[in-house]
């Protein structure tokens, strides 16, 4: 099974302009993503739409390519990487690892790619278990439902499934719930295919794209970690990230 990463990195940002070439320790983000990433697949690439972080990346010694500027999602600037890559290599696994996490864990590569011994598996993500009920009610945490067989079966910006007839606070004492963690994993055939859909009802109502696949039939495997990443989305995410790695 060939297996390709894509870190995909964009300047512009809303929150955070610029938070790909951000400095964590001496080194700017990117650099720490790709790093983490090396040695887990066969070939780690950036898919940016932006020269600085191209030139950042190749002055550290990185695989980078320039993607379209008009993308409007981490998957489609995913897909036109390995579109550009497979004239020379192919792959049978592309791997979206998120540019804003940093301090991913080398694990969570294992456990992602693991789901794909089962031939039926067509895109693959993590998850992991709330314990807090801040986290459970935090409209910006996407909580995953599953199936027995991890399959995922719905995701949603709402605390569910709804536990009737208990008070809100104690739900965590009657049900695992699971909340979404954002690297995915795509046969690569897939992927293709994936690109290729419209926007779809469920996606626009809760803004997240991975609803798109579900509605069309795709499935998704999930597979549990309990490592749940530092993110960065704003320079205070950042300068939380600095004080705990540095105590």
């Amino acid at each position: 099974m060939k297996t390709l990463a894509v870190i995909p990195s964009r300047f512009a940002s809303s929150r955070f302009p610029g938070k790909p070439l951000a400095l964590i320790n001496c080194k700017p983000m990117v650099q720490h993503v790709y790093e983490r990433c090396l040695g887990h697949f066969n070939y780690v690439v950036v898919a940016t739409d932006d020269e600085r972080i191209y030139n950042t990346v190749k002055d550290f010694g990185g695989k980078v390519l320039m993607t379209d500027a008009k993308h409007n999602s981490g998957t489609d600037r995913c897909a036109e990487a390995a579109r550009l890559l497979e004239e020379n290599m192919q792959f049978d696994i592309v791997v979206n690892v998120q540019g804003d996490e940093p301090f991913v864990q080398p694990e969570q590569f294992t456990r992602l790619l693991a789901c794909f011994e089962n031939p039926e598996t067509q895109i693959a993500t993590l998850i992991s278990p709330i314990k807090t009920t801040n986290v459970l009610f935090d409209i910006n945490k996407v909580k995953a439902v599953v199936g027995v067989n991890g399959r995922a079966l719905y995701f949603s910006r709402q605390a569910i499934p709804f536990i009737r007839d208990c008070d809100p606070n104690d739900w965590l004492l009657q049900h695992r719930f699971f909340m979404h963690l954002g690297i995915y994993a795509y046969k690569a055939n897939v992927l293709k295919q994936i690109t290729k859909l419209q926007p779809g009802v469920l996606e626009q109502c809760e803004k997240l794209e991975q609803l798109r696949w579900i509605e069309n039939g795709f499935n998704i495997q999930t597979a549990v970690s309990e490592h749940v990443n530092l993110g960065v989305d704003t320079p205070s995410d950042l300068e939380n990230l600095m004080k705990n790695i540095n105590g």
